[in-house]
């Protein structure tokens, strides 16, 4: 435990009590939940779980840890796979779900302001009748807060952008209670520092993010879907490159490989071949979704894609990526009694194909590759993102460490590619040996500074991103 920080002691769990009464958890089961994610990392239960309804309310509890030097881990919908909420020195674990009013809705500008706790799916059932959505869809249902604060992206971010790119505004709660919102709504400003995107990405270690205005986007006039097997993944991820480099605007491209569409297919019931195979979608006008298929089905027939086969019904669409955001859960379907050691890179899209066949053979070689082994390889290859889930026995430290020295690969060959450790996962506890590796020491040394200048004491998500 660091020097500076302090486990609750009574008198600080009897104010919290007293301001909260039910709304504050020390039982067992409520830690055990709140201390892990969706990640093979075992969970670190806080000492207690707070459940705020209000920013005001947040910064009092935020105010009474930082006089008691008791660490602060905000929690989201715990959807996030690298061990972002464990609570590495205890402390209290502010559990922002209650915070779930979409306080405005500015049709004229495109733009939205919610609390924390509103889910992407939630905001976008609001936004129906608007002619408006919010395009950033990691997959999980998970908080906008969650999503801003761990820079998420997903499927659309080839067309739409990730959530550094649709986030304008935050308020945000400081590490001592101070209250600050981080810009206006203004589309652009060119006053003083960039807070909003300093603490976008920040995994909880500079603050507690409790309102978010986003950018929102048109309902495109036309969508479809198609999906298409290729003969292996050099080619699938062949026909993505060309399909970026020919300007198409393609709003969704996601390569799932051979592994992962068995498991996807028997665990959502579709009539998929086990191939490599990509999941497209195109966005726009009628003749403009028409002309984007056109040129992809050409690209992808001359890479040795098989036949498209289309969705352009909107049930049938879901469908298709209710299964495709499901791949995580498929796999573990294929393999029960089993956790998903997930990892993530990103790299240039000249150097992607090169860098999934060399994971993909990685992945044959080793224990994964065997008789009962189940390794998947997903990406949103648009923008040269890939994730791995190898299933694994925790209890198995053989599977454990094959796992770990697959991850030291991918995360090696991706920089030396001049790629990324985490294109989309963050860094939480997984990837946070990482950084110097990526960054360099001086520039993580900038990092620890801008965390001790907002965070002296080290309270805020301790042991992770400005920590080590």
């Amino acid at each position: 435990m660091s020097d500076t920080t302090s486990r609750p002691d009574e008198r600080l769990l009897a104010a919290l009590r007293e301001r909260l009464g039910e709304r504050l958890s020390t039982a067992a089961a409520v830690r055990e939940q709140h201390g892990r994610d969706e990640s093979w990392h075992p969970s670190q239960p806080p000492d207690a779980v707070a459940f705020p309804d209000s920013t005001e309310e947040v910064a009092w509890i935020v105010r009474q840890c930082a006089e008691a030097r008791v660490p602060v881990i905000p929690f989201g919908t715990g959807t996030a796979i690298e061990g972002h909420v464990a609570a590495v020195q205890g402390g209290v674990c502010l559990d922002l779900s209650r915070m779930d009013r979409i306080l405005q809705v500015n049709a004229e500008d495109m733009d939205a302001t919610v609390e924390a706790g509103v889910t992407r799916k939630r905001l976008n059932a609001h936004l129906r009748d608007t002619g408006l959505f919010f395009p950033i869809d990691p997959g999980a249902d998970a908080s906008l807060g969650g999503m801003a604060a761990t820079r998420a992206s997903g499927t659309n971010a080839v067309r739409y952008g990730t959530m550094r790119e649709n986030v304008l505004s935050l308020r945000v709660v400081l590490p001592d209670g101070r209250v600050i919102r981080t810009a206006r709504r203004a589309r652009k400003s060119a006053a003083g520092y960039d807070l909003t995107h300093l603490f976008v990405g920040s995994e909880g270690t500079l603050g507690v993010i409790t309102e978010v205005t986003l950018r929102l986007h048109g309902i495109p006039e036309a969508i479809s879907a198609a999906v298409c097997p290729f003969d292996d993944l050099e080619s699938a991820v062949r026909t993505v490159v060309q399909t970026i480099q020919a300007g198409v605007p393609v709003a969704r491209v996601e390569l799932l490989d051979a592994v992962t569409v068995r498991a996807v297919a028997a665990y959502a019931k579709l009539d998929m071949a086990a191939a490599p195979t990509l999941f497209l979608e195109f966005h726009g006008s009628p003749a403009g979704v028409e002309e984007q298929a056109a040129t992809v089905q050409a690209l992808a027939a001359e890479n040795g894609g098989r036949d498209f086969a289309w969705a352009t019904r909107a049930e049938e669409r879901s469908r298709l990526w209710e299964a495709r955001h499901n791949t995580l859960y498929a796999l573990l379907a294929a393999r029960p009694g089993t956790r998903a050691f997930t990892t993530d890179v990103c790299v240039p899209i000249s150097r992607l194909a090169e860098c999934v066949a060399a994971t993909r053979r990685d992945l044959d070689k080793s224990v994964f590759g065997r008789d009962g082994g189940v390794a998947g390889v997903v990406g949103h290859v648009g923008d040269g993102n890939f994730h791995v889930a190898m299933l694994i026995d925790p209890d198995n430290p053989d599977e454990v460490a094959a796992a770990e020295r697959i991850n030291e690969r991918m995360v090696r060959r991706a920089l030396d590619m001049d790629g990324t450790c985490t294109g989309e996962h963050g860094i939480g506890l997984g990837k946070l040996r990482h950084l110097t590796e990526e960054h360099g020491a001086d520039a993580v040394a900038v990092m620890r500074a801008i965390k001790r200048g907002l965070d002296p004491q080290g309270l805020m998500n301790p042991g992770k991103l400005g920590s080590a």
